[in-house]
């Protein structure tokens, strides 16, 4: 398999949340690719193996208590999260974190009156 086979698991997570209006991919500056709308980050993954997305502590500490994911690997006293990606069948559940991320992001933009750019509007 080939690093840019669309089978790969990061592939796979990325392709899908760059299809959501206004999510970008740059770099992310530990490694990997971070997935944004606008300026706010959504998460980012290291690879095939790991994402890391941030939450609102409360978010956090319920999506630790209920298994879906871990406490960040560097930083578990705050609101991110990190996900271990071990098989193909583990891509729904980051795509649903990325959801959760993403939706969150647009209410957030909504409600400060910000386009999803970035930008007041």
């Amino acid at each position: 398999m080939t690093p840019e086979s669309p089978s790969r698991p990061g592939r796979q997570i990325t392709d899908e949340v760059l299809s959501w209006p206004g999510v970008t991919a740059a770099p992310h500056r530990f490694g990997g690719v971070e997935l944004l709308l606008g300026r706010r980050e959504l998460g980012h993954l290291h690879g095939d193996r790991l994402a890391d997305l941030p939450f609102p502590r409360r978010v956090r500490d319920e999506l630790v208590a209920s298994g879906i994911a871990e406490a960040h690997h560097v930083l578990p006293d705050s609101g991110w999260v990190s996900f271990r990606i071990r098989t193909a069948d583990d891509v729904p559940t980051a795509v649903g974190l990325f959801r959760r991320s993403y939706d969150r992001a647009v209410a957030a933009a909504g409600r400060a009156g910000v386009g999803t750019d970035g930008d007041a509007g």
